[in-house]
């Protein structure tokens, strides 16, 4: 006996079968393969940890001037990394975290933005909102070890402005991503 399938059938199934593929895009997948990694030892900690008249005088072994955009980026780090639709801090983010906010402590002055981005994966709409999660996150951390909350503004470019233009687990993992950009005050 043959049964006839209505309309009403059909448009149910595709449905489902579009929620169940939204939510396997959501899935957690492995962490990144590499780490999100701290400065060179040596570099960072005195100077992070120095108040600022006992911090080197001149330019850094990186040649950056110290309090410089350039120093920042070059002997701190201004990138961290996060899982797959997270915007939880890694455990492997936190030592470069904790060397910018000794790095913005010694320079008051410094006003930077967080910059939160993901992978192409998603609505532009959820990509935007995880990218703020993920910049409100790292700014939090910042202002729980004593940089100010009014030197750090936050902004999410979602899946607009990829580190790796790529499509794939690698470019993706570098796509999850908080920038720290000095915006003023730097030498």
């Amino acid at each position: 006996m043959v049964r006839s399938v209505n309309s009403s059938t059909v448009f149910r199934l595709v449905l489902v079968g579009l929620a169940a593929a939204s939510f396997a895009g959501c899935a957690k997948k492995a962490k990144p393969a590499f780490a999100t990694t701290a400065p060179p030892a040596g570099q960072t900690t005195p100077r992070t940890e120095l108040p600022p008249e006992q911090g080197p005088v001149g330019q850094t072994q990186t040649g950056a001037l110290p309090g410089s955009a350039q120093d920042f980026v070059v002997n701190v780090g201004d990138r961290v990394y996060f899982d797959t639709d997270s915007y939880e801090i890694r455990a492997d983010a936190q030592p470069l975290l904790d060397a910018q906010a000794g790095w913005l402590r010694r320079y008051g002055s410094v006003q930077v933005r967080i910059e939160g981005n993901a992978d192409e994966r998603g609505t532009r709409e959820y990509n935007l909102s995880l990218g703020a999660r993920r910049a409100n996150s790292v700014r939090d951390y910042l202002v729980g070890r004593g940089v100010t909350a009014d030197r750090i503004g936050t902004i999410s470019f979602g899946k607009e402005q990829p580190v790796d233009p790529g499509s794939g687990e690698e470019s993706w993992q570098m796509n999850r991503n908080a920038r720290t950009a000095i915006v003023s005050g730097a030498r």
